[in-house]
């Protein structure tokens, strides 16, 4: 079954972990990557927080079968 991941800063990202989304939460740009290219082939939707979509903006579209949405700042 597909699953939903979260990645940014952990204040941000830490309460999707009750909705049962994979939280990776990542402070610094290298570990927004990292997170990004490490998600498990599972996930189907990426929450991310604004300052990590603004990281991933040139990975978003090597990954297209990955819906993506933006958290509300």
């Amino acid at each position: 079954m597909p699953r939903a991941a979260a990645i940014g800063e952990e204040l941000r990202v830490q309460g999707y972990a009750l909705a049962g989304a994979l939280v990776c939460p990542a402070g610094d740009e290298a570990g927004v990557l990292r997170a990004w290219r490490e998600l498990p082939g599972d996930v189907a939707v990426v929450l991310l927080t604004p300052r990590a979509a603004s990281w991933l903006s040139g990975e978003l579209a090597a990954r297209p079968g990955l819906l993506t949405a933006v958290i509300p700042a």
